[in-house]
């Protein structure tokens, strides 16, 4: 693996900072003060820290900001974003379920140029900037070679899609699930209603593990439909996805 350029440093360094606040807060969850923001939807103190941190490692780059929990934070650079979910998979959290993970992406100029998803608990990293390769643990990652559709494995949270023949898995993170189609783990993903944060890093990933994701506007925040798969099942994928 060729060096990390500063920015992605700064990132990877930001998430294994923010990190600890989650591995212990996952500790002792059912101490953990709620509030609910909307049906399924809930806001931890561990995500508030977490964004804290990360907003504050950060801004060694004076850039704006685009996060699940503060939302949009205009600084004097405004053609470069951080983009950040605290804690993409909260409701896994809440319910001590070890799938969640940090998820930050670098923006500039309507472009994805860094990514990077942290999997606190397993100790699982993926990252990417553009034109430089996908990586898991430092270790480069490709997308799946499988042909054949009723081979594959696909995850979504099945809203929007009925009566669609695949072998599924839901498992609450978006952003881990791009993770996994990018390193081959999953073949294919596809979901409504997503939020910039949930897929700008996985995005990015995902296309330098040599995948292909639907195309959508970064400078829109949310309602993003997304499917991701490798190129070889794509059209197959599309197809059968064609009333998604």
């Amino acid at each position: 693996m060729k060096s990390i350029s500063p920015i992605l440093n700064i990132m990877i360094k930001a998430c294994e900072k923010a990190s600890k606040i989650l591995i212990r807060d996952f500790g002792e969850v059912e101490n953990l003060q709620v509030s609910t923001k909307g049906p399924k939807d809930f806001v931890t103190n561990a995500d508030k820290k977490v964004e804290e941190i990360l907003i504050k490692e950060l801004s060694k780059k004076k850039f704006s900001v685009i996060s699940e929990e503060t939302g949009k934070i205009l600084k004097g650079d405004t053609n470069n974003f951080w983009i950040i979910d605290p804690i993409d998979g909260t409701t896994n959290f809440l319910h001590g379920i070890p799938h969640f993970c940090i998820s930050l992406a670098y923006i500039s100029g309507h472009e994805i140029l860094s990514g990077v998803i942290f999997d606190p608990i397993k100790n699982e990293i993926f990252f990417a900037e553009k034109d430089s390769g996908a990586f898991f643990n430092s270790q480069r990652i490709r997308v799946s070679k499988k042909k054949n559709l009723d081979e594959c494995l696909f995850a979504s949270n099945l809203s929007g899609v009925k009566n669609i023949d695949l072998n599924l898995r839901v498992s609450g993170s978006a952003a881990l699930d791009l993770a996994y189609v990018a390193s081959g783990r999953l073949d294919g993903f596809y979901q409504k209603n997503l939020n910039i944060w949930d897929i700008a890093a996985g995005a990015l990933i995902l296309k330098e593990a040599g995948g292909i994701i639907s195309p959508f506007d970064v400078t829109k925040i949310k309602n993003h439909s997304i499917t991701a798969s490798s190129e070889i099942i794509s059209k197959d994928l599309t197809k059968l996805l064609k009333n998604f």
